[in-house]
């Protein structure tokens, strides 16, 4: 896997993934940027995000679950030192489909946890992973 990184402006930088898509990272108007883009962090947090929802939804899927929709919501905490990483991670599932099974549903997300997802077991080795889900009738 390869990646670019480019320096704009200020605190501003474009990255370009190996893929050859495109991503402008940007700081808050108070760290001398424009906040033309989310931050190194916040894209850190969504990226461990899109990784385990898409083991989620592959697990699911293969369990013959009808999922109709799923996101996660994410509450992060960081240190309040440097190097300031993250120190607490709560993933939200909220799971939409036909007669979803919970003990399918909490097995895919505990098996993405601990197996698949490489972001959030990098990510364990210093914050506190939590998750929880709610299911929805569609």
């Amino acid at each position: 896997m390869k990646a670019r990184l480019k320096w704009v402006d200020g605190v501003c930088f474009m990255g370009e993934s190996g893929s050859g898509h495109a991503v402008v990272m940007d700081g808050a108007p108070e760290g001398g940027g424009r906040n033309l883009g989310p931050r190194p962090m916040e894209l850190l947090l969504l990226g461990t995000a899109g990784c385990t929802s898409y083991d989620v939804i592959s697990i699911l899927k293969k369990s013959r679950q009808q999922v109709t929709d799923c996101w996660v919501e994410m509450e992060a905490e960081r240190a309040d030192t440097e190097p300031k990483v993250f120190t607490k991670i709560h993933f939200h599932f909220v799971v939409t489909g036909r007669e979803l099974k919970p003990e399918v549903v909490e097995r895919a997300i505990k098996l993405s946890a601990e197996k698949y997802c490489s972001a959030s077991i990098m990510l364990g080795k210093t914050a506190d992973i939590t998750h929880d889900f709610e299911l929805r009738e569609s």
